[in-house]
């Protein structure tokens, strides 16, 4: 992204890209991230920060996938619902052995034909086939691993899934505080932004030396200002 990307925007991409990295950084509601400005002399609306997010998140979220690379090579997958205008969906997600997010989907089936849809996107996301898919023993998973990934490891045992169960928290949180999604696209569009975020700015902190998490903050925020041209 460059900054002529934001040529007939008031604002300069510094507060732009500020406001989108609050949002979906942090369970911040719209008009949060709103007051948080104007404390800073930042005047601007809610639908504002929406438009921002809905208009630039996708492309910071691509930038920073780039610069991401491929993640781990043990995939943890699960499915949760979520109540959408009063329908039932059912969003996919996957995560490695380090819970960082891999892929994200919303779809209204759990079905075979969406878990090989979901494997599909998987693929194409990045590029390879893992060493091992760690699932529960939905029989959609197994048909998908049969017909998409037939060569890897399918581990289905109990609790080993644990990992991708806990990394639906974030956006439990983040449902509560919009009130539940509007829409099966925003509330794909959303997710997909607010999961590469969250790799980026997500560090077991309790586990490293407070050096070691500045710098790992410092390179976060490095790769977040080439990625919004800020």
């Amino acid at each position: 992204m460059n900054r002529g990307t934001y040529r007939g925007y008031r604002f300069p991409p510094e507060v732009i890209s500020h406001g989108v990295w609050l949002y979906h950084r942090f369970c911040l509601s719209l008009r949060d991230v709103e007051e948080m400005l104007a404390k800073r002399g930042i005047l601007v609306t809610y639908e504002t920060i929406r438009h921002w997010c809905r208009t630039f998140g996708p492309e910071y979220a691509h930038k920073l996938k780039r610069r991401q690379g491929r993640l781990g090579d043990i995939w943890h997958l699960d499915e949760v619902f979520v109540k959408i205008n009063g329908e039932r969906h059912y969003l996919w997600r996957a995560v490695d052995q380090d819970g960082d997010v891999i892929e994200i989907l919303v779809q209204k089936k759990r079905n075979a034909r969406a878990a090989k849809r979901f494997f599909r996107k998987l693929l194409k996301s990045q590029g390879c086939t893992p060493w091992q898919l760690v699932t529960d023993k939905l029989k959609s998973y197994g048909t998908a691993h049969r017909n998409v990934m037939p060569a890897v490891n399918h581990n289905t045992e109990r609790y080993a899934k644990n990992l991708a169960e806990v990394s639906h928290q974030p956006t439990r949180q983040r449902e509560r505080q919009m009130r539940r999604f509007k829409s099966a696209g925003q509330a794909q569009r959303f997710l997909s932004v607010h999961g590469v975020i969250l790799n980026f700015f997500r560090f077991s902190r309790h586990r490293m030396r407070s050096e070691n998490y500045r710098w790992l903050r410092a390179r976060a925020f490095k790769d977040w200002n080439a990625a919004t041209a800020a």
